[in-house]
């Protein structure tokens, strides 16, 4: 079975989707921080998840960012914003677990992952931007710790590559992201159909879904589709400023994401088909059977012109309308008496 597990955590094709709301990169002071707990909880989310990164270690001062949401500006720069220390780290996560809420994040380098080991993580994520940073990507799986991997601008036989690095370290508990790494995504190439490819190339591989559209219909498709973990970017306010806050969902939206996915998951059923509880008095009443369509005496011999088919649904099933040619009855009959065998003779 598909399966991710940490702490006192399950997460497989079984149990309830797990929800991330993604606060990194929404905040850069602690009070807005807890705010943005605050907000996940009351969502219903299951983790925050933040990211851990220096701007020096991340990005040159010759990157450029060159989406819709940032225009042409220095990553390092917007990087250098963003940055949170150790000491807010350690903050953010202390609040996080007084409010018990799930807390992790994402590195981007060992350093960052030396941090994170000091806070006792329990869960890492590997952004998409190091889907082919294959040494960090074993470093990271070496600490057995779980890990949920992005795979935004990856080939499939780069997945690949992700995934033998991983089993390398002998880590076997990890999740695979489709993701698109465009902010924000249309919704003509979030291209949810790789969760399906996934599965089927994956089979012992727990999927999800890292949603960079603007609103809330491509994760729940991707619920429905099978992905297990669903992170979206969140906001206090999707008007702020930054380059995430136009792709996140606030509170409400989130709210809304997680019942939605809660009624479907509730709606999933065995995949047995059969009548359930409910639906018998209604096979009962609102099923047709055979009736005979006019007055007929007793022993008088049945003919296609004495039956019919109507509701109610108790009597001899309709299948059986051509066993009953040239067979007796044994009782007098009224029309729209339902047919049951008693009545019937040989």
């Amino acid at each position: 079975m598909r399966e991710f597990r940490f702490d006192n955590r399950v997460i497989n094709e079984n149990t309830p989707a797990y929800v991330i709301a993604e606060i990194g990169g929404n905040f850069t002071d602690l009070i807005n921080a807890k705010k943005l707990i605050d907000s996940a909880v009351n969502a219903g989310a299951d983790a925050v998840k933040l990211q851990t990164f220096k701007a020096d270690t991340l990005a040159s001062r010759k990157a450029k960012y060159e989406m819709e949401n940032t225009g042409n500006v220095s990553q390092y720069e917007l990087f250098k914003e963003y940055e949170i220390d150790k000491k807010m780290h350690e903050d953010i996560y202390a609040y996080a677990r007084e409010k018990g809420i799930d807390i992790f994040s994402t590195p981007s380098h060992l350093d960052d992952v030396e941090m994170l080991e000091c806070l006792g993580t329990s869960v890492y994520k590997v952004g998409s931007d190091d889907s082919s940073n294959l040494e960090f990507i074993r470093s990271v799986a070496a600490t057995q710790k779980p890990i949920i991997i992005a795979t935004g601008m990856c080939t499939l036989l780069e997945v690949d590559d992700i995934i033998n690095a991983v089993m390398t370290t002998g880590n076997k508990n990890f999740c695979i992201m489709h993701a698109i790494t465009s902010y924000p995504a249309k919704y003509e190439i979030a291209n949810l159909e790789v969760i399906n490819t996934f599965k089927n190339r994956y089979p012992g591989v727990l999927i999800g879904y890292s949603d960079h559209t603007i609103g809330p219909q491509c994760s729940i498709a991707a619920r429905v589709m099978g992905a297990m973990i669903i992170e979206r970017h969140f906001t206090l306010d999707k008007n702020g400023e930054g380059p995430d806050h136009i792709l996140s969902s606030d509170e409400e939206e989130m709210k809304f994401l997680i019942n939605s996915i809660r009624i479907i998951e509730s709606a999933f059923g065995n995949g047995v088909k059969m009548p359930v509880k409910q639906e018998l008095i209604n096979r009962k009443n609102n099923r047709k059977s055979i009736v005979v369509d006019k007055d007929i005496a007793k022993g008088q011999y049945l003919t296609t012109s004495h039956l019919a088919v109507k509701r109610p649904g108790y009597g001899i099933e309709p299948k059986k309308l051509l066993d009953l040619v040239g067979k007796p009855v044994n009782c007098d009959l009224e029309k729209d008496d339902v047919l049951t065998w008693d009545l019937i003779g040989e």
